[in-house]
Parts: C-alpha cells; sequence; structure tokens
C-alpha cells in the first residue's frame, strides 16, 4: 500500500449481526466520520431495545450446544480467527486510522496487541483445566472445574475500537460462552471485521453477536435478566455510576476500566535523553486518548539542594518542550505523521477549555496546542498539537482531573515521599511510572504505590495478553480484570464436585 491508501473507498452501510445473520436495524442512522478528513467513511444503526433483546435471546438459544463443544473445538476457531487477522493485518489498521484517527503506526501496535489476546485464548484447553486431590477423606475425593455461565455483554471505547474488546471476547468464546458486543458508535468498523472474520473463523451462529448502538443498547444489556456479566472501558462517571451500580442491582459480574490520571516522577539520576523520548509517547502517543498516558511529569528533587533542584527542574522542563514542539502532527496514514487528530471537534473542544482554564488558574503555558500546524493540507476541525504547562499543582484542573488530550502538566516534588503523597491524593490508580537509576528507590515505588499498573522506566505500562490490565481505585470496579488468566476466572465458575463409591 503507498503512504495514503485508504481501504474504505465509499461509506459503508454498517449492520448488526445476530444470531448469524448480517440483519438491517430499525434504528436512526449515524455517520462515522474520519477526524482527519472530515468525510463520512461509514453510516452507523443506533439500534432499538428490541434488537437488543433478539441478540442476547439468539445468544442463550446457542449456549447450550456451545458449551459442549470440546474446549479444544473452541480453541481451533480461536487458532483460525487469529490466522484471519494476521492475513488482513495491515487492513485493519488503516481502518482503525481512518474510523479514530491515530496514527498508522499506533493503529499497527493496536492491531498486534489485539491479537495476541486472540493467541493467549487458544491455550483455552490449558488454562480452564481445575484441580483434584483423592482421599480428601477415606474413600472420597475432591475435585474442581470451571465451566461457562452464558450470556455476556461488551462495551468497548472509542479510544481503542480495535484491540480492547478483544481484552474480552476471545476468552469469554473460547471458555464456551455466547457474546453481545457493542461497539462504540463514534468509530465501529473494527468491531464489524471482527464479527464478519469470527463468522469466517467458524464460530455457530448466535455464538457471537454484534449490536450497533448507543445508550438504549447499554441498557438494555445492563436490564437483561439473561445477561451474566458485563466488560466495559469507559470513563469513570459511567464506569461506576451506570455499569458497576446497575450490575450489582442485578446481580451480574462486572469488569468496569475506566479513567485516570497517570503520574510519571523523573528522579535526578534518571537517564534524561531516554526519559524524555519515553515521555513523549506517554503523553502525546494516540493524541493523550488513552487511559494509560501521562498526565503529570514529576520532577524530584531528592537529594538535592535548591539551587540544584532548579537547574534540575528547567534542563527538564526545557528538554521536554523542545522534544514536544517537534512532534509531526496531521493524517495518520501518513507514515511521517507522528501525532493524529483527536477523535472529534467536542473532544477537542474540551481539551481546549482544559488548556484555557490551565492558563486561567496560573499555570505556565509553555508549548500552545491551540496553534495547530499540520503535515499536509488538512481540516484544523479536530487537530491539536502537543500542550505543555509546568507549574503545575494538583489544586488546578489540569493536575487533577482527566483531560484526555494531548497535554502535559509538569509539577515539583523536594522529594521522593511528597512525590508519592501526591499520587496517592488523586482519586485514581491506574498507572505510575518512575524514571530512575536506583534500583532501591525503584523497588520502593512499586511496593509503595496504590495503582494497578506501575512502570519503572517505562512510560506506557501496557500489560501483555497473558498478565491481567489491572487497575486501582476510581480507575477500576470490580474484582477479576480483563486478559490473561483473571479473565479466564471472570467467565467461569468454579464448581466442587465431592463423590465417594460405596
Amino acid at each position: 500500500m503507498t503512504i495514503l491508501e485508504e481501504p474504505i473507498k465509499e461509506p459503508l452501510m454498517l449492520r448488526n449481526y445476530v444470531g448469524g445473520e448480517w440483519l438491517e436495524s430499525k434504528g436512526e442512522i449515524v455517520d462515522v466520520v474520519n477526524p482527519a478528513t472530515g468525510k463520512v467513511i461509514a453510516k452507523v444503526p443506533t439500534s432499538t431495545k428490541d434488537e437488543i433483546n433478539a441478540a442476547v435471546e439468539a445468544a442463550k438459544e446457542a449456549f447450550a450446544e456451545w458449551r459442549r463443544t470440546p474446549p479444544l473445538a473452541r480453541a481451533r476457531c480461536m487458532f483460525r480467527l487469529k490466522d484471519l487477522m494476521e492475513e488482513q493485518f495491515e487492513e485493519l489498521s488503516r481502518i482503525q486510522t481512518m474510523e479514530h484517527g491515530k496514527t498508522i503506526d499506533e493503529s499497527r501496535g493496536e492491531t498486534r496487541r489485539g491479537i495476541e489476546n486472540v493467541e493467549v485464548a487458544t491455550g483455552i484447553p490449558s488454562f480452564m483445566m481445575g484441580y483434584n486431590l483423592e482421599d480428601i477423606a477415606s474413600g472420597i475425593d475432591e475435585y474442581l472445574i470451571r465451566q461457562p455461565l452464558g450470556v455476556f455483554g461488551i462495551i468497548g471505547p472509542f479510544n481503542f475500537p480495535f484491540m480492547v474488546p478483544l481484552w474480552f471476547i476471545p476468552y469469554a468464546l473460547a471458555t464456551g460462552n455466547c457474546i453481545v458486543v457493542k461497539p462504540s458508535s463514534e468509530d465501529p468498523i473494527s468491531q464489524v471485521k471482527i464479527a464478519e472474520m469470527a463468522e469466517e473463523a467458524g464460530i455457530p451462529a448466535g455464538v457471537y453477536n454484534l449490536v450497533n448502538g448507543g445508550r438504549t443498547v447499554v441498557s438494555g444489556m445492563l436490564d437483561h435478566p439473561d445477561i451474566k456479566g458485563i466488560c466495559f472501558v469507559g470513563s469513570t462517571p459511567v464506569g461506576h455510576d451506570v455499569i458497576y451500580r446497575k450490575c450489582g442491582e442485578t446481580g451480574k459480574r462486572v469488569i468496569a476500566q475506566c479513567g485516570a490520571k497517570n503520574f510519571l516522577l523523573v528522579m535526578p539520576d534518571a537517564d534524561l535523553a531516554g526519559t524524555i523520548a519515553t515521555c513523549m509517547t506517554s503523553f502525546y502517543g494516540n493524541a493523550g486518548q488513552r487511559c494509560l498516558a501521562g498526565a503529570n511529569l514529576v520532577v524530584v528533587g531528592e537529594g538535592l539542594s535548591e539551587q540544584e533542584y532548579d537547574a534540575f527542574y528547567k534542563k527538564i522542563v526545557d528538554a521536554f518542550v523542545d522534544t514536544a514542539s517537534k512532534i509531526r502532527v496531521g493524517y495518520g496514514l501518513d507514515e511521517l505523521v507522528q501525532m493524529g487528530p483527536l477523535r472529534d471537534k467536542d473532544k477537542k473542544h474540551n481539551v481546549v477549555r482544559f488548556i484555557e482554564k490551565g492558563v486561567e488558574e496560573g499555570a505556565r503555558l509553555r508549548l500552545d496546542g491551540r496553534k495547530v500546524n499540520l503535515v499536509g493540507d488538512w481540516p484544523h476541525t479536530c487537530f491539536l498539537n502537543p500542550t505543555v504547562f509546568d507549574e503545575v499543582t494538583q489544586d488546578m484542573a489540569i493536575g487533577k482531573d482527566e483531560i484526555f488530550g494531548p497535554v502535559a502538566s509538569i509539577m515539583r516534588a523536594k522529594g521522593f515521599d511528597e512525590a508519592i503523597e501526591m499520587i496517592h491524593s488523586s482519586p485514581f490508580g491506574n498507572s505510575a511510572s518512575i524514571f530512575t537509576s536506583n534500583g532501591k528507590m525503584a523497588r520502593e515505588f512499586q511496593y509503595r504505590v496504590e495503582c494497578g499498573n506501575i512502570g519503572i522506566n517505562v512510560g506506557i505500562v501496557a500489560p501483555m495478553a497473558f498478565f491481567p490490565f489491572s487497575g486501582m481505585k476510581d480507575s477500576f470496579f470490580g474484582v477479576l480484570h480483563g486478559q490473561g488468566q483473571e479473565a479466564i476466572r471472570f467467565f467461569t465458575e468454579s464448581k466442587v464436585v465431592i463423590q465417594r463409591w460405596f
């Protein structure tokens, strides 16, 4: 493919996939717009309550037979699905860039991470094994088996339209459950493509269902008595006040992975060049639209005199601003571009309001991303350039609230303990990182910090598919997380059998 070749030539008419059939929805049709070009690339329905109910019913009917399918046969479906994704790797990646806006390199990374979850799920014959012990008493044996539960609802976010639902989909299917997937209505094309591949991979009718839409579909999932659990990734207000609360009321299992305000600590002994380079992808990758994005860079003066600390702080800020100012922004299908647009104009306006608020509250604006400078002649509707504030404090909106955009806030901490307290004063606990050459300090950091994902000289603490994507405090609601063995436990129930023969 050439640099700007687009796999979507004409607007796609998206449909729902229910009971093995592609069905037109009776709901209102809305546009899916490429945020870089402003062009409509798809039409997606906002499905009705009857349509989500029909999908749940189809999944419920398919469950008994799918549950009886041997785990090895289910794993073979995952192998075929993985192969199809590999064959269409570049097309899938380019679709993500067109529907979301991220760079093609970021989309390829997202595609790879999604495929890795399917790959892990192919090991289900081993992962799903229970355990046993004979003679727990004279002539009595006991063992544990893991069984699927039924139908699960999976609600995808806009920021990683391909990958995030795959934190759950392959594990739910491989363990013998049936699913109803609701993609983000902002960028649903990736999930429609996965459903097409699932059908081609031989996953039976009704096992895999996809219903496009918005709040009506989500409410239908939450209210439906035949849905055993919900997997959600999105904002903390929705995750806690809607998803987690409703699942508690209706007795559903829940994984609700939510918002973040991630701190990155820079110690005086950190490798400056490596730290700054790593921070660029952390703060500005995906245009800052991810729950693992760097938000607050804390320059720590542990062991330094006041004069030494001022010099160290200035060195970090100057290097950060200089490097951020050189990030190339534009249409992500251009291989030279390093940062794409925000997903839509409303998200851009929200970030702009944060920048204005930061100026109003007295932070020092060192790099103003509102001054848009692009690679190529594209409409500025959804674009911002990287923004950097310094002298930020935690009582400022930009220092405490999730911005979800390309804005970096640089803060001061005189010592290590003060920096730890800054992290703990935030209601979020998604990720935190430290940049240091001191092993003792690094261990102290990972031991004390109350966050689910910890980075040591790592800016984006993204767990591999065979580890759980963790989270604490207001960043996660539930007990078990997505990915890996925790997902296997989430999608199965442990049944204990005690037997004796006379």
